[in-house]
């Protein structure tokens, strides 16, 4: 998707042409769904507003007033998170998302490989989600069947790009549809593919699947507090400000 001088501003990148890639997000599926029952959700986290489903986040952070980038703390759910994170499925989606976006947006590709570097050079301890992926944070939506209302992600840089990506046993001719407000676009959306946005600045909703039918997504994103606390030399903006009013 291009923008009126032709710059890429999102991508419908698929999913690779390999005869085991449709097993690998059946099993990633299966996983997550079993996993998200076996944790057995309370009510109150199944309505937020991005929708009625419930999401858990898990990676590196800053913002909500900390001093210094943190781990997500994901309490009780740290260990089902972990073996999600863990899993073959999972992680190979995760690198083919991020490959992707290597290949279609590289300066951008590049810059956050760049923050993610600075980041663990000064922050060792804090682990990376994935070994093959440039992104921070990772979201698994739950289901049984997700659709996010319409929203932004405003906490994403503006012009930063998230990896969306979906599974499970539904018609993606019936819905699920990606819809693109600004750009007044609907996308079929299939289980396996993969969507990168700008998703703090495009304002984007799904379509629920047919009755009956199941979904799930994952995403990975880096959050715009975290690429300036690097810019920021490691610091807070309020100690920028102090230190470096001219900044």
């Amino acid at each position: 998707i291009v923008d009126a001088v032709s710059r890429i501003i999102a991508v419908l990148a698929g999913q690779p042409h390999s005869t085991s890639w449709d097993a690998d997000v059946a099993s990633a599926y299966r996983h997550i769904s079993e996993e998200g029952a076996a944790a057995a959700f309370p009510c109150d986290l199944r309505m937020h507003r991005r929708g009625g489903f419930v999401v858990q986040n898990v990676g590196i952070y800053y913002g909500q007033g900390a001093r210094i980038p943190t781990r997500l703390r994901t309490g009780i759910y740290e260990p089902m998170l972990d073996h999600l994170l863990g899993n073959p499925a999972v992680e190979r989606m995760a690198t083919f998302a991020s490959a992707a976006f290597a290949l279609w947006a590289p300066r951008l590709h590049q810059y956050y490989r760049e923050h993610d570097n600075k980041l663990h050079e000064c922050f060792p301890h804090l682990c990376c989600n994935f070994p093959w992926s440039v992104f921070s944070c990772a979201a698994f939506n739950f289901g049984p069947s997700v659709w996010t209302f319409r929203h932004c992600d405003v906490l994403n840089p503006p012009f930063g790009w998230c990896a969306v990506q979906c599974a499970g046993e539904f018609d993606a001719t019936q819905g699920r549809h990606l819809v693109l407000w600004d750009l007044k676009l609907v996308v079929e959306f299939p289980a396996g593919a993969l969507i990168l946005l700008p998703s703090a600045t495009i304002t984007h909703s799904n379509i629920p699947v047919a009755p009956g039918q199941k979904h799930i997504s994952f995403t990975q994103y880096t959050a715009g507090g975290l690429m300036r606390f690097v810019d920021n030399g490691f610091r807070m903006d309020t100690e920028v400000e102090a230190e470096d009013p001219k900044e």
